[in-house]
């Protein structure tokens, strides 16, 4: 059995809450004021809906495969 505290094991434990919570701070600082995470959010899901729009027979059949597959998911579908 290994003793874990003994002279050739050192156990050290981190606590990165603090940098966590400086990394979001200049995150959201970079952001902006008029940085609006609705606003993205919807314009995403606008241009994943045009990306899979308008698409002919054959795109459609790969496109419902990888949806039954779980490699995209169904949402994408205008």
């Amino acid at each position: 059995m290994i003793d874990r505290n003994s002279s050739d094991h050192h156990i050290f434990a981190f606590d990165l809450t603090e940098h966590e919570t400086r990394r979001r701070t200049e995150v959201l600082a970079a952001l902006g004021d008029a940085w609006n995470p609705l606003e993205v959010m919807e314009g995403e899901a606008e241009a994943e809906r045009l990306l899979y729009s308008g698409l002919d027979a054959e795109q459609q059949a790969t496109y419902d495969m990888l949806v039954a597959e779980g490699v995209l998911p169904a949402s994408g579908q205008a």
